[in-house]
């Protein structure tokens, strides 16, 4: 399906004199399928929004998500949410994390990540981002040894995916717990392993610019029983968990029901149905995707000062989005942003002094206890350029935008 093309706002009406235009909207998604539009239209006229019901019989459609999710990424136990945020708080809270514990975390993240840190009270201790735009394996052994952290929240930011045996070694040496973050990885994988599968718990996002849509959405993937039951019960099931097909035994739910707070996060009906034909779709949009991703990735690196790390082959990517680093100063990057956007194209970038949109860094998160000194990634993050790629780009979009980019570096270099 082609993207149509935008008209320019008065913002950006002036056009570059060379003539280069591209003008499409990157944040389009792909149409909701048309199974899942007509099981979504009768559940509307049925008015059954919420998952839970007093009465009636069969499994609710997050129930069965679960099921059918859990069976894609191979875990025990699959809890549906309301956001990907929602999973990682309450992952969180199932592992045992207490207010003012220290966690590990990410730097190259979204703000999403250290807000569900702050949300159940603990603290962020942020782990320095390698240029490759992956954790820092020696910051995170050292950090690991010292901060006192006995989680860490990893973000494959971007769908970049870190050494993940090398992470659970340090972990596991330093009796560390992990919950991988994987908003930007559903169905990636680390060495013919799913992303989400190595740590205790996984995280997963259903929103509308990541890899299956309801709009807002989020999974939570774990094999161990009682942070299943917690997962459960603090999204929000009361007393109806039965109403799970994937659930641990009666006497871990007595375990923990009475002493376990109902946080409302739970997935409604509506919102699954919209999911679960769209599984079955992973496997193709991941592969166009990358096909997406390998021809930006050539003609990108083609222009003056874009680097693009290479990737590690036993990193199974699914790229929905590229990012390369810009070899120039801050002044020139915003030079080159300002010749992007006069071609209609616009690009994010990691290091602006304040947050645009969706894209923010730590710097920003002033809500964290302390400032932290990490000046790896601030190095990184200045210099970090990212740009969304819908799959309606054709062949012919990813050359343009690499003449785009080309061009614009190459007058962003010589601007003083």
């Amino acid at each position: 399906m082609s993207m149509s093309m935008t008209t320019p706002t008065s913002e950006h009406s002036t056009r570059a004199p060379d003539g280069l235009w591209f003008g499409k909207d990157m944040s389009n998604s792909e149409p909701i399928p048309e199974e899942a539009i007509e099981r979504a239209v009768v559940l509307m006229r049925s008015g059954r929004l919420h998952r839970y019901g007093e009465q009636g019989s069969g499994y609710p459609e997050p129930s069965l998500l679960e099921q059918e999710y859990a069976a894609y990424v191979g875990t025990k136990y699959c809890v549906a949410v309301s956001s990907c945020g929602a999973a990682m708080f309450i992952a969180l809270k199932a592992v045992g994390v207490k207010h003012g514990d220290k966690v590990l975390s990410s730097t190259f993240t979204l703000s999403p990540v250290p807000g569900a840190i702050a949300h159940a009270g603990a603290q962020a201790v942020l782990v320095e981002t390698g240029a490759d735009y992956m954790t820092d394996l020696a910051d995170l052994e050292r950090k690991a040894a010292s901060s006192g952290a006995k989680v860490f929240l990893m973000s494959h930011m971007r769908g970049h995916i870190a050494d993940l045996e090398a992470v659970m070694k340090i972990c596991d040496r330093h009796g560390i717990t992990v919950i991988e973050d994987c908003a930007h990885t559903m169905g990636a994988k680390w060495n013919g392993k799913p992303t989400g599968t190595w740590g205790k718990v996984g995280c997963y996002s259903a929103q509308t610019y990541k890899h299956i849509n309801s709009g807002e959405g989020g999974l939570l993937v774990t094999d161990d029983a009682d942070v299943a039951a917690q997962a459960i019960l603090m999204s929000g099931s009361y007393m109806m968990y039965g109403q799970h097909i994937l659930k641990p035994d009666a006497e871990v739910f007595e375990r923990w029901k009475y002493i376990t707070p109902n946080f409302s996060m739970r997935m409604s009906n509506l919102a699954a149905t919209l999911l679960r034909p769209q599984i079955s779709q992973l496997a193709n949009r991941a592969k166009r995707w990358n096909h997406i991703y390998a021809t930006l990735e050539r003609e990108l690196s083609r222009a003056d000062h874009v680097i693009i790390p290479p990737r590690d082959p036993r990193e199974e990517f699914v790229a929905s989005s590229i990012q390369f680093s810009l070899d120039l100063q801050p002044k020139q990057i915003e030079r080159f942003i300002e010749q992007c956007d006069l071609r209609g194209l616009h690009i994010k970038w990691f290091g602006k002094a304040s947050p645009i949109g969706f894209t923010s860094n730590y710097e920003h998160w002033h809500y964290l206890s302390e400032a932290p000194d990490l000046p790896n990634s601030k190095g990184v993050l200045n210099q970090l350029l990212d740009l969304r790629t819908p799959l309606s780009l054709t062949d012919e979009d990813c050359l343009l935008i690499g003449k785009i980019v080309a061009t614009a570096s190459r007058i962003a270099g010589t601007a003083a």
